[in-house]
């Protein structure tokens, strides 16, 4: 089993062993595009793992997951085979290398890692950057097989839990003001407020202010002064599907596996006429 993370320092010194793959990603608030700061500096020898085109493409959500075959299709495409040790990392505020790493485990790649503190820490380190785009490699034999560790949840089966009191515990990993509805959402058309009896833990308290992953003890204490209970099954939300995975990889961090991942989270939850909540959790 590879390491949930690796350092910076670790990566310059076994990068010849590892494919990296770069899944920058930026909200639409952003004003930044992730393939051309790929082009400007990325870390030698790094693919782009695009989350927007590693999709289903007749969703009309964004990013959502795609079909096993399209997966393995954009991955083979990618040059990758079923034995790499695959390493995301990303220069997002959003830290999408985590969804990458989840969508690798769902599709059932468990060698796969993420660049702890993402570009910024491997320039701290002094890493080498190349421009220009992503180099020619020739197809790999990448197979999807079943998940290790991942999955994923529809709108359909948490509205089932929640209407017949048997649903899971709800992780909505956006700020605190847009849980409440005390913020606009980035994304146009969506309502503000929550999913009923979810509860709130913004993705960014899991991190170091150098953007790394905060230690077991911190981040259980986060989970638990969250509300949750541990040992039951967890479903992570977020805006679309993103952040989310960040709780993910600090639950998985914990040993906790019972994680499944809302696809759709507020962009499909808030645009639809589902019951929402304001005000902060319970």
């Amino acid at each position: 089993m590879s390491s949930t993370l690796v350092s910076a320092t670790w990566l310059k010194d076994h990068l010849d062993e590892v494919v990296v793959l770069d899944a920058s990603s930026h909200l639409p608030t952003a004003g930044r595009n992730p393939h051309e700061e790929f082009a400007t500096a990325h870390i030698p020898g790094a693919r782009r793992f695009d989350i927007d085109r590693i999709s289903d493409p007749d969703s009309k959500l964004p990013h959502t997951v795609p079909s096993p075959a399209d997966f393995a299709g954009h991955m083979r495409a990618l040059g990758l085979t079923t034995e790499d040790h695959i390493v995301m990392y990303d220069d997002s505020a959003v830290k999408s290398a985590a969804r990458g790493w989840w969508m690798m485990r769902l599709f059932g790649h468990e060698k796969v890692s993420i660049l702890d503190g993402g570009l910024d820490a491997w320039k701290t380190v002094g890493g080498d950057l190349e421009a220009g785009p992503a180099r020619d490699r020739p197809v790999g034999d990448f197979v999807a097989h079943p998940a290790t560790g991942a999955a994923v949840v529809d709108m359909a089966t948490l509205q089932a839990g929640l209407s017949s009191g048997t649903g899971e515990q709800i992780l909505d990993a956006r700020a605190a003001a847009r849980f409440a509805g005390d913020a606009p959402e980035p994304r146009k058309g969506l309502r503000a407020g929550h999913i009923p009896g979810s509860r709130n833990l913004p993705f960014d308290q899991l991190l170091n202010e150098d953007g790394t992953y905060r230690d077991a003890e911190a981040m259980q204490k986060l989970f638990t002064g969250a509300g949750l209970t541990l040992d039951a099954p967890i479903v992570t939300s977020c805006g679309s599907g993103v952040t989310a995975c960040v709780l993910a990889v600090g639950l998985h961090m914990l040993g906790h596996e019972a994680v499944s991942v809302y696809d759709g989270s507020w962009t499909e939850w808030g645009a639809s006429d589902a019951p929402i909540m304001t005000g902060p959790a319970d």
